[in-house]
């Protein structure tokens, strides 16, 4: 427990950094630095997918089903391993981009991924696997391997077709989205049915059924969505609206079995864990509403053009659904504490900085110019979101200090 706390700082420490790196990356259109953007935007994109959510959520996932297993020593190995590319790619990214050592520590991080992946199957017991939670996180790092497709693609793509085709940016889309959708949404579902299940609380078979279903088949045909923006036939549009109509009832089917619970829930648990899921349910179904919305010739034509609705749909799903409830969770598993403030602090710098992204994506769409201290006001926005993130990181550090006084 002691050294999944660490990994847990460790993961909150990333984070950080990521609100960092965005800061700077706020700071360009502002004063002029010796930096490389792009370089920058790659070292940002990487260390929050890989550095924070991966390592926080295979530190829930191992907490949940592998910490009984006798795999300790060998998993901490993976472990340390692992944050070891992850630094590589932090050392290497913002000063080469894409290149020689930053393409291996990438490569070293996929074959590390698989072997938790790995470790996941083979040492979870028979009854765990019996369950729903197991399932959907099983689902989850089906999608994360998956998603690595599209890395493994790039550097075929890159030798022929060249990083200005279409296939290059098809194959960083198909990434993404498996990423985002797959496998940290069905992760984040399979700790919330644990959770649940913990509580001898259990969907009935036909109910999960139809929320499994529903929820995959839609993960599969939204990725028609990343598409759209190379105007195909009218089938792929079809399928991006199927797909999003069937998350839409997978989301409705859960709830309905998970509202009759719902005081028994908010008694065993805190107020502010229960809270945050809720919030974080409600940005989910924004999310589920913005494909629909972009699965709309209309739209869709708008959006593929637009690098701020892009960036700022691509922002509510990770600071609003995944972040959020990564938080929760970590804190409901006591591997981090929270604050009240802490929390409403994120989510007024995360509602100012989307407003203000969507804001620019929206003034661009009708032709019009954006107010004269926008990148002040984005800037002040991101800056509410480090002082958030920089505050869970240092009220962890105090509880770490008081415990150690304690001891002595």
């Amino acid at each position: 427990m002691h050294s999944l706390k660490k990994h847990s700082v460790l993961a909150l420490g990333y984070f950080l950094l990521i609100a960092l790196l965005g800061l700077l990356l706020r700071l360009f259109p502002v004063v002029e630095l010796p930096i490389n953007y792009r370089f920058l935007v790659h070292t940002h994109s990487h260390i929050a997918l890989l550095g924070w959510t991966y390592t926080a959520l295979t530190t829930l996932i191992y907490k949940a089903y592998l910490s009984k297993a006798s795999i300790e020593r060998r998993y901490r190995m993976l472990f340390w391993c692992t944050q070891g590319t992850i630094i590589g790619m932090l050392l290497t990214f913002p000063f080469t981009g894409y290149a020689l050592l930053s393409i291996v520590f990438s490569t070293l991080f996929l074959i590390a991924s698989y072997i938790f992946m790995w470790f996941f199957v083979k040492h979870t017991i028979a009854a765990q696997k019996k369950t729903h939670a197991y399932k959907c996180i099983y689902a989850s790092l089906w999608y994360m391997v998956l998603s690595s497709l599209g890395p493994w693609a790039l550097g075929a793509i890159m030798n022929t077709a060249g990083s200005g085709s279409d296939l290059y940016r098809n194959a960083i889309y198909f990434y993404l989205h498996f990423q985002y959708n797959g496998w940290f949404v069905m992760a984040l579902l399979g700790l919330l049915l644990y959770f649940l299940e913990q509580r001898k609380i259990e969907l009935p078979h036909i109910g999960f059924k139809q929320f499994f279903w529903f929820m995959n088949l839609g993960v599969m045909a939204t990725f028609c969505i990343s598409l759209l923006w190379m105007k195909p036939s009218n089938s792929v549009y079809i399928i991006s609206l199927l797909g999003s109509v069937m998350q839409l009832f997978a989301f409705f089917i859960l709830i309905k079995h998970v509202l009759p619970f719902k005081s028994k829930v908010n008694r065993m648990d805190s107020k502010l864990f229960y809270l945050s899921l809720k919030i974080a349910a409600i940005f989910f179904l924004v999310k589920v509403f913005l494909q629909l919305l972009g699965s709309v010739p209309y739209f869709a034509s708008i959006v593929s053009s637009n690098i701020d609705l892009v960036i700022g749909y691509l922002h509510w799903i990770f600071l609003g659904v995944v972040s959020l409830t990564v938080l929760a969770f970590l804190f409901h598993s006591k591997l981090i504490e929270l604050s009240r403030t802490s929390i409403i602090l994120y989510l007024l710098g995360f509602m100012l900085t989307e407003g203000l992204i969507f804001y620019k994506g929206a003034m661009a769409w009708i032709k019009e110019p954006v107010m004269q201290y926008y990148p002040w006001l984005l800037l002040f926005a991101s800056c509410l979101l480090v002082i958030a993130i920089g505050s869970i990181v240092i009220l962890q550090l105090r509880q770490t200090l008081v415990q150690k006084l304690r001891l002595k």
